[in-house]
Order: C-alpha cells, then sequence, then structure tokens
C-alpha cells in the first residue's frame, strides 16, 4: 500500500512539472506601420509611423508596458472638402498599455494550432499625445488655390485599445525568446488637437471624438529574469 501511495504522489509530482513552462519577464519590441484617421475633416487619410514598447510579463500571456509613438496622422483635402479643409499632424505619444492573451484561458495542453491562437490579445491603455499639426483653411470657397495654412501644438489624453496576436519563436534551448507581432490600435483622443480644427461645436453639432487607428507589424525580445508558469507554452 505505501509503495502505491508513493508512487501516486511520484507520478503527481512528475506531471506537475511538466504542466509547467519557464519564460522571461521583459520584452522590448520595435515596429512600424500606417495610420488612418477619423475626425470631422471628411477625408480620412493615410501615414506613417514607428513605435518602441517595454514590456513587464506577469504571466506568458499577460503584461504591463510602455510604448512610444512617432508618425504622422492625415486627412482632408482642401480642392474637394466642402470647407477646404487638409491636415497633417507629426504626433509623438506615449502610453501604458496592458494586454492580455487567449493563453491565459486556454487549456495547457501544447500543439501547433493552438499555440498559436494563444498569442492572440486585447488590450487597453492611457496615454498623452502631443500634436504638431499643419492645418489649411480656405478663407474663400470660391478659390480653390486661395488659403492658409496654420501650425497649431497641444496635448491631449488618449485611450489606446489594442487587438493583435503575438507568433513566438524559441531559441535554442527552448524559452521562447523571439516574438513578431501584428496589432492593431485604435486611440480615441480626448481633445481637437489631432486634427487642428477646434470648432466641433459651432460647425459640427455632433462633436464627434477625435480617433485614429494604427495598423503594425513588429518584433520583440525577450530576456531577463525568469518566471515560471502554470500554463505549458512551449516544446521541449
Amino acid at each position: 500500500m505505501k509503495r502505491i501511495i508513493i508512487t501516486i504522489l511520484f507520478l503527481t509530482t512528475v506531471l506537475s512539472s511538466f504542466a509547467q513552462s519557464n519564460f522571461y519577464k521583459i520584452s522590448v519590441g520595435a515596429g512600424f506601420g500606417v495610420t488612418q484617421s477619423f475626425t470631422e475633416v471628411q477625408k480620412h487619410g493615410f501615414g506613417l509611423a514607428g513605435y518602441g514598447t517595454l514590456d513587464y510579463l506577469f504571466t506568458p500571456f499577460t503584461s504591463l508596458g510602455l510604448e512610444v509613438q512617432k508618425g504622422e496622422v492625415n486627412g482632408g483635402d482642401f480642392r474637394n472638402n466642402p470647407l477646404n479643409r487638409e491636415f497633417v499632424n507629426s504626433y509623438q505619444s506615449f502610453a501604458v498599455n496592458a494586454k492580455v492573451s487567449l493563453g491565459q484561458i486556454l487549456n495547457d495542453n501544447y500543439n501547433g494550432a493552438s499555440d498559436v491562437f494563444k498569442g492572440i490579445y486585447l488590450g487597453a491603455g492611457v496615454g498623452v499625445i502631443k500634436n504638431s499639426t499643419l492645418f489649411t483653411t480656405g478663407l474663400d470657397p470660391n478659390d480653390n488655390n486661395f488659403a492658409t495654412v496654420d501650425h497649431l501644438d497641444s496635448k491631449d489624453v488618449f485611450f489606446p485599445l489594442n487587438l493583435g496576436i503575438n507568433v513566438h519563436f524559441p531559441d535554442r534551448e527552448g524559452f521562447y525568446r523571439y516574438v513578431i507581432n501584428f496589432n492593431y490600435q485604435a486611440n480615441v483622443t480626448l481633445g481637437e488637437g489631432l486634427d487642428g480644427y477646434d470648432d466641433s461645436r459651432i460647425t459640427f453639432q455632433s462633436g464627434t471624438v477625435d480617433i485614429f487607428t494604427f495598423f503594425s507589424l513588429g518584433v520583440k525580445y525577450n530576456f531577463g529574469k525568469v518566471g515560471l508558469s502554470r500554463k505549458t507554452f512551449r516544446k521541449y
């Protein structure tokens, strides 16, 4: 009877150890992508931007981190817009983001297909965006060749909402050190600094908030202190 009990305890311990994975707790990343504006200015233009991230991983599938972005948000068409409006915003932003991946709730068993699904995540955060906006306004709607170009610097609070996927690749020791990231981010700003037109209460009665999206491709590198997860998320 003692042998049976000892055997059961031994197998339980072994199986529990197999259902664990080590992971790095620090991740740095960088990438680039395309922005698109959604403001009161009718034409939603496209721009280019880059980003850098620094994240702390509480588990392989939950993180809290910092993100900086720098790029352009564009919109409008001076010649065709009814109010002769067009803007180019050379912005910089700083935000804190929290993210949770499906791997936090999916089963522990490893296989190729489910491992990819485990990398799908949702996230949200808060930050500050610094706008440096050049905007064009036609003083004479009947003369498409006449316009004034003004410059406005401002800062707004914004809320980034993220949907993306991390595709992990192991190093020689089997740890998930390398990551390819695809992310779609919707940024909801408080204020009118994104497009430079601060008259929504006068001309646009809807008072629509200014939003821009950012679709990006990036890479991440995991390193630092090693943690232990009860989730099995890598090959041994």
